[in-house]
């Protein structure tokens, strides 16, 4: 690793430790020429991911998105931000373990509305109506008379 004070092309590693739950390791560092300390970040790169939207157009994977989603879903919910930061990683993970690197928006809210079923009634009827874009209160009753049979 250079040395970012004197261009030095090699430092020493003083300590490593995972952050992130593993995901990131901090590397502490020191130049042997100068002998200024600083610190690292090694964090794996995976392969772009992209999403197919509903008109067709393809954008990256955005985690951030769905975050977003599911914290609106949840609003005033009693849903701990832990387990929607779970969701989250889970679907990342699982979509980042395949081997086709684009998915279609509608398989990505199909996974955030079968994990909310499981967390939260309320948020998961509030997700399904923005992403199935109810027409009318016809589609919204039909919605919720199949998540009570489920029940």
């Amino acid at each position: 690793m250079r040395c970012p004070f004197c261009d030095h092309p090699d430092s020493k590693v003083l300590e490593s430790r995972p952050t992130e739950e593993g995901a990131v390791i901090r590397r502490r560092r020191e130049c042997p020429a100068c002998g200024q300390r600083f610190t690292t970040y090694e964090k794996v790169q995976f392969a772009p991911l992209m999403v197919i939207k509903k008109d067709g157009r393809r954008e990256a994977f955005d985690p951030q998105k769905i975050l977003a989603g599911i914290v609106t879903a949840c609003e005033k919910r009693p849903v701990p931000y832990e387990a929607i930061e779970r969701i989250v990683a889970e679907i990342e993970r699982e979509l980042r373990g395949r081997l086709d690197k684009e998915v279609r928006t509608q398989e990505i809210g199909e996974m955030v509305m079968e994990r909310l079923r499981k967390l939260d009634e309320v948020a998961y009827v509030r997700f399904a109506s923005v992403y199935r874009q109810f027409k009318d209160i016809q589609r919204f009753k039909e919605e919720l008379e199949r998540l009570m049979e489920q029940s």
